[in-house]
Formats: C-alpha cells, sequence, structure tokens
C-alpha cells in the first residue's frame, strides 16, 4: 500500500520484479539510486544532454534525471548493472571499454556502455560515423572520445579488445 502522498510503481529492473512508493514528481534516476542502490546511473546536467544518467526503458534509451518514477511502471528497465557485473561477468562492452583505456575518471562510462548498448541492439555493424551520432548525448571530458569509439567498433567486429601485443589488461580490484 502506498504512503499519502505516494504511488507504488511496480516494474522490472534488470531482469527482478520490484515495487516502490514514489510522490509524484520523482524522477527515475533518484529512485534508481536512492531506492534502489543502482549507483551506476549518475546524476550531472539534470536537462538530458549529458548521457550520465542513461538507461533503457523497454529497450529504448532515455535519460533517467528527465524521466518520471511513475512513467516506469509496468516498464523494462535496465541500467548498467543489468548488462554485467565482475561477479556475473561483464558485458562485451564493458570489457571493451576496460581494454581500450575507453575509462578515465568512470564518471561517464556506465551511460556511454548502455547507449552503446542501445546502439548495437538497434545496428550491429555501425560506421564510426554512426558511433559518433549515436554518442552525441554523452559527454565525457576525459578520455577524448576516440577509445570509446575504438571500444565500440571491437564490439561490433566481434572482438573484444585492442590489436594483440597492445599490452592492455583488464585488472579487478579484488584480486590479489
Amino acid at each position: 500500500m502506498a504512503q499519502p502522498g505516494k504511488r507504488v510503481v511496480s516494474f522490472t529492473l534488470n531482469g527482478e520484479s520490484v515495487e516502490v512508493a514514489v510522490p509524484p514528481g520523482r524522477y527515475l534516476v533518484d529512485v534508481l539510486r536512492e531506492d534502489l542502490s543502482m549507483m551506476g546511473t549518475k546524476r550531472a546536467c539534470d536537462q538530458g544532454v549529458c548521457g550520465s544518467c542513461s538507461v533503457l526503458l523497454n529497450g529504448r534509451l532515455v535519460s533517467a534525471c528527465l524521466t518520471l518514477a511513475v512513467r516506469a511502471s509496468g516498464t523494462d528497465v535496465t541500467t548498467i548493472e543489468g548488462l554485467g557485473s565482475l561477479e556475473e561477468g561483464l558485458h562485451p562492452l564493458q570489457e571493451s571499454f576496460a581494454r581500450h583505456g575507453a575509462t578515465q575518471c568512470g564518471y561517464c562510462t556506465p551511460g556511454m556502455i548502455v547507449s552503446a548498448h542501445a546502439l548495437l541492439c538497434e545496428n550491429p555493424d555501425p560506421s564510426e560515423e554512426e558511433i559518433k551520432h549515436w554518442l552525441t548525448g554523452n559527454l565525457c571530458r576525459c578520455t577524448g572520445y576516440q577509445s570509446i569509439i575504438d571500444a565500440v567498433r571491437a564490439v561490433a567486429e566481434g572482438r573484444t579488445g585492442p590489436e594483440p601485443g597492445a599490452g592492455v589488461e583488464i585488472v579487478r580490484a579484488y584480486e590479489e
């Protein structure tokens, strides 16, 4: 039962059914982060132009900072955590971003990967120009973008990393 002034919203989050009571004006990014501990979805610009809060809503790329949580009712929401994890196994895009050095501070990375995933679902073999166009809504202040484009192309071409001999290795923090 919802608390006064709140509405119970039920949806599927990364394959699991969830139910949360939210006030009518609460944004999906806040529900994901604060109520459901999906910390990969970041709050940044609050205007839908940086891509840090990108999630999939019924397979469609949306800015969670502009999407009211009540709009998620009855939908399927996928966050970066739903694509892969160290515990469950990384998604090929996550591995490729790591191998290509497409992450630096990491703030934009979840949104970039979710956006790239949406692109590859729609177009499994995008050109470099199509990748650039698709990622236009994602801002990165660290990488210079080329490594991000290379990481997406590698997955599209069936490669998981840079050319052999590049000396890049994925390091997992919990391994000794």
